[in-house]
């Protein structure tokens, strides 16, 4: 009997052991990981040669789409780099945390995290190199280097990687850099329907292509040392440009032309199950890709699974997502202009809503006009020397809501939202737009000053999570009455002007602003008592209006509003740039404003430097206006962004 328990006991260790070893090699094959190398390339659409562009020169990412996948439907969220950036590093749509506005700084959501953090827990050497950009607040210890020496081959032996490489061979600033080896034959070119037929935009365009390939030279190097260290086939690889071209019309705008970016993915044999469930090498997807879904895809590929805070969904890895029927893109101010864009797209249709119709889509922004297209552009517009295609750019006001059928209308100049045969179309496209809104809260129907203000020892995000800081439905019902000049509803909207929130107020004002002289009588009695409102931005809106429509006692009342608001010194930033723009809006009636504020300080309260320039380039847009050769000139003003 004894010697029955030994043998038992014997054979129980010996399973023991078997079963030990076995949970010990499964445990070591799941902790094995893999190496991820993210390629992007800035102000960069799909001008390729994997997108079927013959004109262009890309043989490095050809060859990976030749071995990878290709997705044809990929947005970047916002027509602009930092934006887009913020949004790929939260996985959390700009307008919903408040960061959509071009170079700002706001905090991130308490409960949020970036997703290197994610990556750094699970054991991953994390490095970017080298461009950040965001306009969240990011924790001191996000990535373990981000610098132009940052690298994957500093990491330790055997450590899992996740790397950035970023080419800033495409931007914007290099097409129009002169001298240039030309390599691209301008008159090969083939341009979109709405740039002018001129030498400088053919230039611009071919040596847009010739970056395009310097960019893509550069992708190729660090494909090449993935192969020379013999990690190729131990390596996912994701390539993308940040938005679309850096040419106007592009960047900036939040059309197809403006968020469609090249997306190229590479999944070596052994990390093929955790590939998109379509993917197939020298294959394309027809799958919807946006922004939002990078940083949830990256985390499934380690087995992570993607937090609830994150927005987007999940196209690879453990966690594979359903493919969203809709993706969305977004404009907020771009640099010293405001605005307010959303779009949405099925992949073939694209619907805008614009809520600031009374702006056209090509507001002076100082550094789009340092490209030679927009600015020879601009000047036939003045002339009158453009097409309806080409003047579309220029004119206000925009139309309220624009449908294009990008399968017959590539470029996006034949608006259909007025048709008959469309209406069911644009009313669906219309309720995904304000379901989507009202899903993630935008936030961005706050001045940003406000929302600022609100958000006070919190997060923009959170602060819109409280239905009395932010009341989004009532907010977003007047900002879509306001906006739409077509509904001549002059009784509610002087209701608006005397809600108990500021915002509506504001939205109130901007309707009379937008609808103009047909509406301010209506409006003037209560428009004047808002020129001593709490809210400097509903101040500053309904001296803009009444200023530019009304009568003499008026305009001196609101300039003297406009001129006390605008100095940076005593307002801060958000309410002085609100108030030089309407002083810039107003023209020429405004210079008894102009001469009281020309000398002014532009130094004062700012959230963060990023902000610095914007009002420098707003007194200086001043100055040009009023024919001020007395004031410093542009380039000695203008502040560098990249």
């Amino acid at each position: 009997m004894l010697r029955f328990v030994k043998i038992l006991i014997a054979s129980y260790l010996s399973i023991a052991f078997a079963v030990s070893i076995a949970t010990i090699t499964n445990l070591s094959q799941a902790a094995e990981l893999p190496n991820i190398l993210w390629l992007t390339s800035e102000d960069h659409g799909p001008e390729m040669g994997c997108y079927g562009d013959s004109l262009a020169r890309t043989p490095n990412i050809d060859a990976l789409a030749s071995q990878g996948m290709v997705f044809n439907h990929a947005w970047s969220c916002a027509p602009v780099c930092a934006p887009a950036r913020t949004t790929i590093i939260s996985g959390m749509y700009p307008s919903s945390t408040g960061s959509i506005h071009m170079r700002s700084m706001v905090p991130m959501p308490k409960e949020a995290k970036m997703y290197p953090e994610y990556l750094r827990q699970a054991g991953y050497y994390c490095t970017n190199c080298s461009k950040e950009d965001y306009n969240l607040v990011k924790p001191k210890t996000l990535w373990d280097d981000t610098s132009s020496r940052a690298h994957w081959k500093n990491r330790k032996p055997g450590q899992p990687f996740f790397a950035i490489f970023n080419s800033t061979k495409s931007h914007e600033s290099q097409i129009r850099t002169r001298p240039h080896q030309a390599i691209t034959n301008p008159s090969h070119i083939r341009l979109p329907y709405y740039h002018p037929d001129t030498p400088e935009v053919r230039q611009d365009w071919a040596q847009y292509y010739d970056k395009v390939s310097e960019s893509d030279a550069e992708a190729g190097k660090h494909i090449q040392e993935l192969k020379q260290a013999g990690l190729f086939e131990d390596t996912i690889i994701f390539y993308y440009g940040d938005h679309g071209s850096g040419m106007p019309r592009s960047k900036r705008w939040p059309c197809n032309s403006g968020l469609h970016v090249p997306m190229v993915v590479h999944f070596p044999k052994k990390w093929l199950h955790l590939a998109p469930a379509e993917y197939q090498a020298g294959t394309r997807s027809d799958r919807l890709v946006n922004f939002v879904d990078l940083a949830p895809t990256v985390l499934s590929l380690i087995g992570v699974e993607p937090p609830k805070f994150m927005q987007g969904h999940a196209f690879a890895g453990a966690f594979q997502a359903e493919p969203p029927k809709f993706m969305f893109g977004m404009r907020g101010r771009m640099d010293e202009r405001q605005d307010l864009v959303r779009s949405v797209t099925d992949g073939r249709y694209v619907y805008i809503r614009n809520f600031h119709p009374h702006v056209s889509q090509a507001q002076h922004v100082d550094y789009q006009f340092q490209t030679p297209t927009t600015r020879v552009w601009k000047e036939l517009y003045d002339r009158k020397a453009t097409n309806p295609e080409q003047s579309i750019f220029w004119e206000t006001p925009k139309a309220v809501e624009e449908l294009y059928d990008l399968r017959n209308d590539q470029y996006e100049v034949k608006n259909l939202a007025a048709t008959s045969d469309h209406q069911e179309r644009l009313a669906e496209f219309r309720k995904v737009c304000f379901d989507q809104m009202a899903k993630i809260r935008d936030v961005a129907f706050l001045p940003e000053g406000e929302m600022h203000l609100r958000a006070q020892g919190s997060s923009p995000y959170d602060m819109a999570l409280d239905t009395k800081q932010y009341d989004y439905a009532k907010i977003v019902k007047a900002a879509e009455l306001a906006s739409d000049y077509s509904i001549q509803d002059d009784g509610q909207l002087l209701k608006y002007l005397s809600d108990s929130d500021s915002a509506v107020r504001y939205w109130g004002a901007m309707g009379f602003l937008i609808r103009g002289v047909h509406s301010i009588h209506s409006g003037k009695p209560v428009l004047r008592k808002l020129l001593q409102d709490p809210s400097p931005s509903v101040r500053i809106v309904a001296a803009e209006t009444l200023a530019t429509f009304s009568v003499e006692d008026d305009l001196k009342a609101s300039l003297d509003v406009l001129a006390e608001l605008a100095p940076i010194s005593k307002n801060g930033v958000f309410v002085s740039m609100a108030a030089l723009s309407a002083i810039e809006a107003i023209g020429e009636k405004a210079m008894p404003a102009y001469s009281k504020i020309r000398d002014m300080d532009t130094k004062g309260e700012v959230p963060d430097n990023r902000y610095d320039s914007y009002v420098p380039r707003l007194l200086q847009n001043l100055n040009e206006a009023f024919g001020d050769n007395s004031a410093p000139s542009k380039r000695e003003k203008r502040a560098k962004v990249k």
